[in-house]
């Protein structure tokens, strides 16, 4: 009998402890056990609207104990401040006391993620600004520590709270929309709780606005059959996403490439690169497709936060299909209170200053300092000089705040800086791209691929190599299409700028034939497509690090693979190497395939799984479930976006 009550007991302890070196994962047996269980408590009463949203308000607060431990006083902390802080702002009169208060509530939902996200970033930069020496503590675990009595928790080292970015984010959003009158504050304290911490998206997204969410609360209980199969299907999709392509790909091959580039070859390197462009988004689509179907059996129905990003045509359409919820909040939150596409503001400018600031200290040079100064000052001048083109110039510089803001918000250390930057560099050259004519893009690239081969000879520099391929490749294609629209459409085609909608898209008039535009849109998506994983070199480069380490660890990283890529390449040993790694080559592959193929397709084969018999679709999950076991690896890989 002792041994039953202790293995009971057992149970118990460990059920309501946190381990934080196995916390609560979509990818676990234990998950669905905890949701097996919360689900079959729930359809009691389902029905039962306060009920049931105070029931899975206490769930999601134990799914977070269990992901993040004593970090859970935090989330608790945000949720009661922004609780009362909206209210408190809805009543009052006076436009300058909302001004306040809404700056203060700001001030302290940012301030938390910015201590626990740049607090190591925010000490060295004080310490070497003004010779001090300010070490980093941990201020939740000393007060926790105070308030017990005890040193039971750590307080030499700050510890990332696990989506700590997304619902501070939210709950953000849900103060500047209730001091704009967009919202209502939410009157009952379980309805807001539930809605800042419900657990499918809690840790990793997608950032919810409480316009979207709060009105499904009060609404009835709704599953019909077909909803019930969709929502299995993004379950399946979600965990084939993460554990064939992102976990496989990640442990196989990518994190030991990025590990040691120098190990590999450039052809090795450049496979990985290419390879982890697919794995990010395997890895963070699929967290949104699992929180996708789970909160769908539940009644509840989240944002859409992926739409094939790969298949975007340049860098402004990839961030409109990548992580939307993040885009839509830095547009409504960040860019247009920073003047957005009509002027340029205070806030402009100060964010210019801190880059500068950030970027000098990053790079350990004031140089850089002083190279943005002499930059924005080149611009500033060049606005006041041509008044016609100052909407254009002031548009272009918030678009590159926003971008450069976006890439810190992932961690405060140079790859990140320069993977926002590169990213907005490519914002605005597609802007002043897309108005050109055939001629002049024709002429710039040749300039460009000519100078960088001029820097190859100079310098002998991989990076250099690198560029001049790719610049031709690019050229070749820009070569194409200004030959065939001389052929086939006259000299006015090659020799006049495009005519533009007003939201900038080229007139179907001009453009060829049916085949030619799909050829030209596949060729576009191929080259948005090697922009976008070139600069997840510095995103990943950065990734999974100490941030005390991060920056000089991260630039060798990347370092090493731009020389590994753009050095000489044996062609005789790419066979040989593909052979070797041919697993994930052809994973790789194969989603790829899959995630370009047309959306109707998948539509139609969404609702196919949703219309076969509960019994067969039973079957059809027990065997997709025991061939995701063939992949799955010792040790089940964190979803990435936990770290920001």
């Amino acid at each position: 009998m002792e041994g039953l009550w202790g293995i009971i007991r057992d149970f118990f302890v460990a059920l309501f402890s946190f381990d934080q070196a196995h916390p609560l994962l979509f990818t676990q047996f234990y998950f669905w056990a905890f949701f097996a269980l919360v689900f079959a408590v729930f359809s009691l009463f389902h029905s039962k609207v306060l009920l049931r949203n105070g029931f899975l308000f206490a769930v999601s607060l134990f799914f977070y104990y269990k992901t993040s431990g004593i970090f859970l006083t935090l989330l608790v902390f945000v949720i009661v401040y922004n609780y009362f802080a909206a209210k408190g702002l809805y009543r009052l009169k006076k436009e300058g006391w909302r001004q306040a208060l809404t700056v203060l509530s700001v001030v302290v939902d940012l301030g938390i993620l910015a201590y626990f996200k740049y607090a190591y970033f925010l000490a060295d930069f004080v310490n070497n600004l003004f010779g001090l020496s300010i070490e980093v503590h941990d201020v939740l675990g000393e007060l926790l520590n105070s308030l017990t009595g005890a040193s039971l928790f750590r307080v030499d080292t700050i510890i990332l709270p696990v989506g700590i970015s997304f619902f501070t984010f939210q709950a953000v959003s849900y103060i500047v929309d209730v001091k704009r009158r967009r919202i209502a504050p939410v009157q009952n304290f379980l309805d807001f709780g539930f809605y800042l911490s419900f657990f499918p998206q809690l840790v990793a997204g997608p950032i919810v606005r409480a316009s979207e969410f709060i009105p499904q609360l009060h609404k009835p209980y709704n599953l019909s059959r077909r909803w019930f199969g969709i929502a299995i299907f993004w379950i399946m999709n979600g965990l084939l996403k993460k554990l064939i392509l992102a976990d496989y790909m990640a442990v196989n091959f990518c994190d030991r490439v990025f590990e040691n580039p120098l190990m590999y070859s450039g052809f090795e390197n450049l496979s990985a690169l290419f390879c982890y462009s697919l794995q990010v988004y395997a890895d963070f689509s699929g967290y949104t497709d699992i929180a996708t179907g789970v909160a769908m059996l539940m009644g509840f129905y989240l944002p859409k936060n992926f739409d094939s990003p790969y298949k975007a045509v340049n860098t402004q359409q990839f961030w409109r299909r990548w992580h939307m919820t993040l885009s839509r909040w830095l547009k409504d939150y960040l860019y247009i209170p920073l003047g957005g596409n009509r002027n340029a503001t205070a806030g402009t400018f100060i964010i210019i200053a801190a880059v500068a600031v950030f970027g000098s200290f990053l790079s350990g040079s004031w140089w850089v300092a002083f190279g943005v100064a002499l930059l924005a000052a080149g611009i500033g001048l060049w606005a006041w000089l041509r008044p016609d083109k100052r909407k254009l110039i002031t548009t272009n510089i918030n678009s590159m705040n926003t971008m450069l803001l976006g890439g810190l918000w992932h961690g405060a250390s140079w790859n990140f800086m320069i993977w926002g930057g590169l990213n907005g560099i490519g914002m605005v050259i597609y802007k002043i791209w897309t108005k050109q004519s055939m001629l002049v893009k024709l002429l710039i690239i040749s300039s460009f691929m000519s100078l960088s081969a001029l820097l190859v000879h100079l310098t002998h520099a991989p990076v250099w190599n690198m560029f001049t391929v790719w610049l031709l490749i690019i050229w070749a294609g820009t070569f194409v299409k200004y030959c065939y629209r001389w052929a086939v459409l006259g000299k006015d085609a090659v020799v006049k700028a495009p005519a533009l909608t007003a939201k900038g898209a080229v007139i179907p008039a001009q453009l060829p034939s049916a085949r030619a535009r799909w050829i030209s849109r596949a060729w576009d998506i191929f080259q948005t497509f090697v922009f976008i994983t070139f600069t997840r070199l510095f995103f990943r480069s950065g990734s999974n690090l100490d941030p005390a380490l991060a920056n000089e660890q991260a630039w060798n990283t990347a370092k090493n693979m731009v020389n590994q890529i753009g050095g000489a390449w044996d062609l005789s040993l790419v066979p040989a190497m593909a052979w070797e790694h041919r697993a994930v080559l052809i994973i790789f592959v194969l989603g790829m395939i899959i995630h370009w193929l047309p959306e109707r397709f998948k539509r139609r084969y969404r609702i196919i799984f949703a219309r076969l018999p509960l019994f067969v679709m039973a079957l059809v999950v027990v065997a997709i479930i025991f061939f995701f076991y063939q992949f799955i690896t010792a040790d089940l890989q964190s979803f990435i976006y936990f770290q920001f």
